[in-house]
């Protein structure tokens, strides 16, 4: 009972934060008399969304599909590589350091490069996001499946188990916080990998909308897609924290 009081608190202080936001928002361009191209009202940016020439409904599902594919291809095999240097050690130093060093390359200078190699699309822009988001996977989950008990897994190779047997058994179950931790920072930072691929190269989403309103300083349309984007965001980031607190347990959890 008392957890669900402190989870029915946490939500309405979410929301009354929000609401708070946009108050304050609004009797800021109100009383400011802050110009529309500056700043557009709350209502202004929710007019946004009735003009058909923006295709809203297009460019959000476009976005969307970039954000997730990009996002459920890191997770896939972010986890199937780290799953492979908990099985072959020499692997992980042979690989692990390549990782380090290509994450270490700006996201934004392999744009250009991916529209050379694969054009425009929802695919590079996919290959964007899992680029961002790939890496903070792979290190949380190596890691995760390193603090398992040395004894639980000498039992398992005791009883002959096998590797798989051990994975899914004993080392996933114990991975399970170190992998949503990862998951959870990577849900933030494949929305950022996709919008930065459609600004460098798109002719569809959120992020392109956004460049051509701006020649027209349509602030009102960019906020909107601004929203949109965050919405996206929120979304992905919610249902990896339903799976989270769906299979591990409260007090395993990783804030």
């Amino acid at each position: 009972m008392g957890g669900t009081s402190e989870t029915l608190q946490r939500y309405s202080l979410a929301v009354i934060s929000h609401l708070l936001l946009v108050v304050a928002w609004y009797l800021f361009v109100e009383l400011g008399e802050v110009p529309k191209f500056v700043l557009p009202s709350p209502y202004a940016t929710v007019q946004a969304l009735f003009v058909p020439n923006y295709r809203w409904i297009e460019n959000v599902l476009v976005t969307g599909a970039e954000i997730f594919g990009g996002y459920i291809l890191a997770v896939v095999i972010g986890i199937g590589i780290a799953l492979l240097f908990s099985w072959f050690r020499r692997f992980e130093m042979f690989v692990m350091p390549l990782l380090v060093s290509l994450n270490m390359i700006p996201k934004v200078a392999l744009g250009p490069l991916i529209i050379v190699w694969f054009r425009y699309g929802i695919g590079p822009n996919m290959l964007m996001a899992f680029a961002i988001c790939f890496f903070p996977i792979v290190l949380t989950t190596a890691r995760g499946l390193r603090e398992v008990e040395p004894d639980l897994l000498d039992l398992v190779r005791t009883l002959k188990g096998s590797r798989w047997q051990t994975f899914i058994k004993i080392q996933l179950p114990g991975a399970l916080p170190y992998i949503f931790s990862g998951m959870k920072v990577a849900a933030i930072l494949a929305v950022a990998g996709a919008i930065v691929g459609e600004f460098l190269g798109s002719d569809r989403g959120l992020g392109y909308l956004m460049l051509q309103v701006q020649v027209t300083l349509d602030t009102a349309a960019m906020f909107m897609a601004v929203i949109l984007i965050t919405l996206i965001g929120s979304v992905l980031y919610g249902i990896v924290l339903g799976l989270e607190r769906l299979l591990v347990v409260r007090d395993a959890r990783i804030q």
